[in-house]
């Protein structure tokens, strides 16, 4: 696979406008929680019950994450896209049903791993390590797509205030604990100027315990300089014996 003329005008011009991007903190937290837990399926001790039960699980969480991603674009953002430009979703909507065979094989494999004796375990941990790879990769280019092609047909079908209803809306149905695992990735993965504009927005119009609940995931996930700044930029006070940042 090589980049190619036509995708690299793809970028440029997505990149050029300052739009509204729908995509672009959730994907940074997909990108963030695919590496994390290609890694540690691949550096995991199979002769190590424990670590294997802890990357099973993670494979797990990664699997939930990812359902839970496909079944809000479909219900929101390509139903908005649909609305405006009918056929426009049809290739990443397809897509979305070969990542749920995908996942459901993910699963599998993690539980067959789970489940498997010692003497089995090096061959079931790398076939979950070759299967989860392909799975990664595969969503890396259907992510580009859709920062790119479907970004475009948001933009040229909405304005900026109408997608942020569309994300706002599809923010609200998601459940209290998919959403809190989504900041738990979401949060390390966005740069300093986006946590900000992030936290400075849920501060404004989130319930006090909500904005705290989510101060301590940014606590426990970020290290000291990355937090210490986090918390400057939002008046905060840093907690003493951090780097400062």
């Amino acid at each position: 696979m090589k980049f190619d003329n036509a995708e690299s005008a793809a970028v440029a011009h997505a990149n050029s406008h300052v739009r509204l991007d729908i995509y672009r903190d959730i994907h940074k937290a997909l990108r963030m929680c695919m590496g994390h837990t290609l890694q540690r399926v691949g550096s995991a001790d199979w002769q190590d019950a424990a670590c294997v039960a802890k990357a099973c699980e993670q494979v797990q969480g990664l699997a939930d994450f990812c359902e839970g991603h496909l079944a809000h674009e479909n219900a929101h953002v390509h139903a908005a896209m649909e609305a405006r430009a009918p056929g426009s979703s049809g290739k990443i909507a397809a897509e979305h049903i070969e990542h749920e065979l995908e996942i459901a094989a993910l699963r599998n494999l993690a539980n067959q791993l789970a489940a498997a004796q010692p003497a089995q375990r090096e061959s079931a941990a790398r076939a979950l390590y070759q299967t989860l790879a392909l799975f990664i990769a595969h969503n890396m280019v259907h992510m580009h797509v859709e920062e790119t092609r479907n970004n475009a047909v948001l933009w040229n079908s909405y304005t900026d205030a109408e997608i942020l209803g569309i994300e706002q809306r599809l923010v609200a149905d998601i459940a209290p604990p998919m959403m809190m695992q989504s900041m738990r990735w979401m949060i390390p993965g966005m740069s300093h100027p986006e946590r900000v504009a992030k936290f400075t927005g849920i501060k404004a119009g989130a319930p006090k315990p909500v904005f705290e609940a989510l101060m301590n995931v940014a606590r426990e996930t970020l290290n000291d300089t990355e937090w210490a700044k986090l918390a400057r930029a939002l008046q905060l006070p840093v907690t003493p014996g951090l780097v400062a940042g």
